[in-house]
C-alpha cells in the first residue's frame, strides 16, 4: 500500500511540474487579503459549566450592569457566565452591513461553551479601530462531537461589519503581485506572459517574489475587469527538485525534477546500479539491479519496489544518496 501510495505521489508531482497554472492561483495582490480581528466578551446562558468569577469576570458582569442602568452592591460571582477572546478575519472589500463568521475561546476557567450567547463584543483591527461587531449563540460542533474541545466554538456569521477599509481600487495605476512560492523562473515566466497578452511592457519582476504591473492606458479606471482577465492567465510554475520525508509516518512525497547521477547503492541484501552497463542481469536476493543512465526518481523508486523495499529502506537510501551527492535534490525531513 505504502509504495503505491508513494509512486502515485511521484506521478501527482510530476504532471503538476508541467501544468500551466492559472496566475490568480500562484500570485497575491498588495492589498487585497484578510485583516484579523479580535474582541474581548463575554459568553452567558451556560450551564454551571462558566469561569465561576475570577477579577476578569466580575469586573466585566459589573461594568455589563453598570451600562443597562443597574448598580449591584454585593460581589458579582456566576458559573454561567465566561470571559472570552472573539476572533475574526475581515474580508478585502468587506462593505457595511455584511456578516462574518466568529470564533470563540474560554480565557478562564470556563469547563465548556455550550449553549452559551455571546453579548455584543466589538471587534478591533491592528489600528485600534472597531471594525465590527459579533454577538449570538454559538455552537461547539455538536454536543458529543465538541466534548472534546468545548472551550471553543464558532458563530458562523456571527459579526456585522460597521466599518470599512477605504482603498480606491479601481483608480490605481500600478499592483505588486507576490509570488506565493517565490522563484527566479516563475517570476519570469509571469513578466512574459502578462506582457505578451497585453501587448507591452507593462509588467516588471524587481526578485523572485515581486512583480510590479503598471496598469494599461486602455484600463485606466478599469482595474476589475483587468483582473479578471489577467487572473485567468495560464504560467508554468518552476518547482524546487524537492523531497519531503515524514519518518514518524512513514510518508515520502516527492516533486520537481528529480534526477540521479551514476551511483552504485547496496542496502543490506539490496544491490542498485544506476546508469550501469546494460548487459548486466538483476537476479536474486544481493545480486545487481540495474537502472539506465539518466535516471529520474521515478526509475529508481519503481526498481526498489519491484524488489519490495520497505519504507525505512527507502528513506534511508535517499538519505545516502543526498550525502554521496547522487541525488539531485532538496531532502526535507518534517
Amino acid at each position: 500500500m505504502f509504495k503505491q501510495i508513494l509512486l502515485l505521489s511521484l506521478l501527482v508531482s510530476s504532471l503538476s511540474a508541467t501544468a500551466a497554472n492559472r496566475l490568480k492561483d500562484i500570485i497575491d495582490i498588495k492589498g487585497v487579503r484578510d485583516n484579523p480581528l479580535i474582541g474581548y466578551g463575554l459568553v452567558i446562558g451556560l450551564n454551571g459549566t462558566g469561569d465561576g468569577g475570577g477579577e476578569i469576570t466580575n469586573n466585566s458582569l459589573r461594568k455589563m450592569y453598570q451600562t443597562l442602568g443597574l448598580d449591584p452592591v454585593s460581589e458579582v460571582s456566576s458559573a454561567n457566565v465566561a470571559a472570552v477572546i472573539v476572533t475574526a478575519k475581515l474580508p478585502p472589500f468587506g462593505r457595511i452591513g455584511q456578516k462574518m463568521d466568529v470564533t470563540i475561546s474560554s480565557i478562564g476557567d470556563a469547563s465548556s461553551l455550550a449553549g452559551g450567547t455571546l453579548l455584543v463584543t466589538p471587534l478591533k483591527g491592528g489600528d485600534g479601530k472597531v471594525y465590527a461587531v459579533a454577538n449570538g449563540a454559538l455552537s461547539i460542533g455538536g454536543l458529543t462531537q465538541g466534548a472534546k474541545f468545548a472551550t471553543s466554538g464558532s458563530i458562523p456569521s456571527g459579526a456585522t461589519i460597521e466599518r470599512e477599509i477605504d482603498q480606491a481600487f479601481n483608480e490605481k495605476k500600478s499592483l505588486r503581485l507576490s509570488l506565493k512560492k517565490p522563484d527566479f523562473t516563475t517570476a519570469a515566466r509571469v513578466v512574459k506572459t502578462i506582457n505578451e497578452n497585453f501587448g507591452g511592457k507593462f509588467a516588471n519582476a524587481t526578485d523572485s517574489a515581486t512583480v510590479d504591473l503598471i496598469i494599461p492606458p486602455h484600463y485606466q479606471r478599469k482595474v476589475v475587469d483587468m483582473i479578471a482577465i489577467m487572473e485567468n492567465f495560464r504560467v508554468n510554475q518552476d518547482n524546487k527538485a524537492k523531497i519531503v520525508i515524514n519518518e514518524k509516518t512513514g510518508t515520502i512525497v516527492a516533486g520537481g525534477e528529480i534526477t540521479l547521477s551514476k551511483v552504485a547503492i547496496s542496502h543490506g541484501d539490496l544491490m542498485l546500479e544506476v546508469g550501469g552497463e546494460k548487459d548486466k542481469k538483476g537476479g536474486a536476493s544481493g545480486s545487481l539491479h540495474l537502472i539506465e543512465k539518466k535516471s529520474t526518481l521515478k526509475d529508481l523508486v519503481n526498481a526498489l519496489n519491484a524488489i519490495g523495499t520497505s519504507p525505512e529502506d527507502l528513506i534511508s537510501i535517499f538519505q545516502a544518496l543526498k550525502s554521496n551527492g547522487a541525488l539531485i535534490a532538496e531532502l526535507e525531513f518534517i
